[in-house]
């Protein structure tokens, strides 16, 4: 994804978090983590990078609140293997944080390929994934000028404590080292998740589901704040697509775990997204705000911001 600068950075920022004005960041900043995180267990894992959060059983959230993506790593642990979901930024080491928290043997599966999803990616050595162009593409990594904004002074609430920078931060290639498609099963030993293909946000975008609890993790398809829908591999076709499959799924879940901002959601959240898309792309609903030729649908705990020329394609 091309990293996201000035106005628009300040833009999604504001989204998040109520500000109107560069001033205003620094309070941002303040209140962070959410107060969403007061009602969760900390870990002693926890360090000056991660927050490490107990959100179910078996299940780590490992937070990254101090960057402006707020990016949420899971770990889930069955009687034999773990399997970690997403590895984040990249700016600071997850694998130690991994390390300290199991013994188990960790795959990782990506929601998606995005940079911020994949930035840990090159510490581990099994890489599960739908394997997309997108994916086999972002293998390669990306270049500091791709992502040197994300260490940017308006990116950060404070100095990653490794002393990483924006002159010299990219994202390292990794291996995929394994296929996975629609409906397979991994088994974690006593514990089954199961492989949902959830294209829209990205065309190599998955979702988690545990179905014995209920539980789904689910990515960048929804979580609380701005829905990135602007990116070069979105498709709103399959977007709403992907947002009917899963409100028809929404019945049978417990527990939403998404990949930014707050890690658990109620699940009648998905009928309130879907319902607010269709109103985006079938409807002459004006944008609540325009920024470096973006357009944001703002509604009660969420917002979409796309291209203003794409708003009306998945309503055709």
């Amino acid at each position: 994804m091309k990293a996201i600068v000035g106005s628009l950075l300040l833009l999604v920022l504001a989204a998040s978090s109520g500000v109107n004005a560069q001033a205003d960041i620094e309070s941002f900043c303040a209140d962070l983590p959410r107060p969403e995180y007061s009602a969760l267990e900390k870990q002693p894992e926890s360090t000056e990078w991660f927050e490490v959060y107990t959100v179910a059983p078996g299940v780590t959230a490992i937070y990254e609140p101090f960057q402006w993506q707020e990016v949420i790593s899971y770990l889930i642990e069955g009687e034999d293997k773990a399997l970690l979901f997403d590895t984040g930024n990249g700016i600071e080491d997850i694998k130690a944080v991994v390390g300290r928290l199991t013994d188990k043997p960790v795959t990782v599966i990506n929601s998606h390929s995005h940079y911020d999803h994949v930035g840990g990616n090159h510490q581990f050595d099994r890489i599960l994934s739908v394997s997309t162009d997108f994916s086999i593409e972002m293998e390669q990594g990306l270049p500091n000028e791709a992502v040197r904004e994300e260490l940017s002074a308006p990116a950060l609430c404070k100095s990653p404590p490794s002393g990483a920078k924006a002159e010299t931060h990219v994202i390292k290639p990794y291996t995929i080292t394994g296929t996975l498609k629609e409906g397979d099963v991994i088994d974690l030993g006593g514990r089954k998740l199961e492989l949902l293909r959830v294209p829209g946000h990205t065309d190599d975008a998955v979702a988690l589901l545990e179905r014995e609890t209920g539980y789904l993790w689910i990515g960048d398809t929804y979580y609380n704040g701005p829905i990135w829908l602007f990116a070069p591999q979105t498709d709103l076709v399959a977007y709403r697509a992907t947002m009917n499959r899963l409100v028809a799924l929404a019945p049978s879940l417990t527990k939403l775990f998404p990949a930014h901002n707050t890690p658990v959601e109620d699940p009648s959240v998905l009928k309130r997204v879907q319902a607010a898309f269709e109103k985006v792309v079938t409807t002459d609903l004006a944008p609540d705000a325009v920024e470096d030729g973006m357009a944001e649908f703002r509604f009660d705990g969420f917002s979409f911001i796309m291209r203003p020329d794409y708003r009306h394609i998945a309503g055709e």
